[in-house]
């Protein structure tokens, strides 16, 4: 289940690309559904887990791969209990944000209001404790909080 803290939140880590650069793991990299994130969001093929192939700027390392696209990794494979801050993420992301979410519990944090889409989608407003279902109902309780 997705669970949302919004607003500056104090325990989460602000900016995740960093910590990310200091605690991926190799195996991380090459899993389908970073493979699929990666070649979603970033729009590049990974090589191996240490090369990706950008369309823009050719061979790069995994370190070079878009702050969004870390976060969401992270999201999915860190087991250190961190929440991270999920606006380092752009809307681009939401679909993969939730899609985590239903494959295990996850909180984040943010610090603005994410475009989740026109679908519906579970997710409990950790402010409030309120559950909501659609973009109408997550802005009526985020526009209080970012």
């Amino acid at each position: 289940m997705l669970s949302i803290y919004l607003g500056k939140m104090e325990e989460a880590i602000y900016y995740p690309p960093v910590y990310f650069d200091n605690q991926y793991e190799d195996q991380w990299i090459i899993e389908e559904l970073s493979v699929a994130m990666i070649r979603d969001v970033d729009k590049s093929e990974v090589i191996g887990p240490h090369l990706i192939e950008s369309p823009v700027l050719g061979p790069i390392s995994v370190k070079e791969i878009s702050g969004g696209v870390k976060t969401l990794i992270l999201m999915a494979f860190d087991r250190s209990g961190e929440v991270f801050n999920a606006s380092a993420c752009g809307d681009n992301c939401a679909k993969w944000i939730l899609k985590i979410g239903q494959e295990k519990d996850l909180t984040i944090n943010l610090r603005h209001i994410m475009d989740f889409g026109e679908e519906e989608f579970e997710a409990k407003i950790l402010n409030t404790g309120e559950m909501v279902h659609n973009m109408l109902e997550f802005v009526r309780i985020a526009g209080k909080y970012v």
